[in-house]
């Protein structure tokens, strides 16, 4: 049985995008088989992960409003063992056509119920709101990844997704983890990165990640040429750190698979 990720945040320029992409090669590349789901209707995972936008060929929207199967609107990346299903600019209108839909809240965890069990993870990277597409994301997951900016508002922007998780977990009981709270663009040259990391280190304790994602250049520049920064520079600090990350989240699925398994 797969992992489920949602990258999650309502707050746009966070890191979202950049973190689904970079995650997910950073999984791959330890010989494991990573599916990316693109939520956003901006469909900035499928272009950074250099996969066209072809009207042609089934998305997203596909397999929630129409009979697509999720296994049929899979696509293939540049790199080895990551695959995607695409997000284009249909997805736009998904919002208001769910509305009316039977479980429209579970069109996700229903539709990749039939692929689950062909990759080892799966991440989400859900759109810059709490929307009817963030809803299906979060209860297609088993856990969720926040990926935070280190400012002013981070703690009051975080503490609402909390609050927000807490109400799915109640209204639908589903049982969704945290799996982290990553703090990105860090630059420790400032004065209020440092504070806003303490902060959110004294606060929620250990469900902060101990990797943070530094502010850098080349990070921001590869989703332009659709590459993970693996590939567009795998020497730079950002993959290093989304490495780290890869290395973090294993560590934390084999903990968990221990904790899991009968003495």
């Amino acid at each position: 049985m797969s992992r489920v990720f949602a990258i999650a945040n309502q707050k746009g320029g966070v890191g979202k995008t950049t973190t689904a992409i970079n995650l997910a090669a950073s999984l791959a590349v330890n010989d494991i088989k990573v599916l990316v789901i693109d939520s956003d209707p901006q469909g900035n995972a499928t272009s950074g992960l250099g996969v066209s936008k072809d009207p042609d060929k089934p998305s997203l929207y596909h397999v929630l409003l129409g009979d697509t199967h999720a296994k049929d609107a899979i696509r293939g990346t540049d790199f080895e063992g990551l695959q995607i299903i695409t997000a284009d600019k249909n997805l736009v209108g998904s919002n208001l056509e769910l509305i009316d839909l039977n479980r429209r809240e579970y069109r996700l965890r229903d539709r990749i119920a039939e692929i689950r069990d062909d990759y080892q993870f799966i991440v989400i990277d859900c759109p810059p709101a709490l929307d009817l597409l963030t809803l299906n994301a979060l209860l297609a997951a088993d856990s969720v990844l926040v990926p935070i900016q280190c400012e002013f508002f981070a703690l009051e922007g975080v503490s609402e997704l909390m609050d927000t998780i807490d109400r799915i977990r109640e209204a639908f009981q589903h049982p969704l983890e945290i799996e982290g709270i990553l703090l990105t663009m860090y630059d420790d040259r400032t004065n209020l990165t440092r504070q806003v990391a303490a902060d959110l280190r004294e606060f929620f304790k250990d469900e902060v990640f101990r990797t943070v994602i530094p502010r850098s250049i080349r990070l921001a520049e590869a989703p332009s040429f659709g590459k993970p920064i693996l590939t567009y520079d795998p020497r730079s600090k950002g993959a290093e750190s989304y490495i780290q990350l890869a290395k973090e989240v294993l560590r934390h699925e084999q903990t968990r698979k221990s904790a899991q398994s009968p003495r």
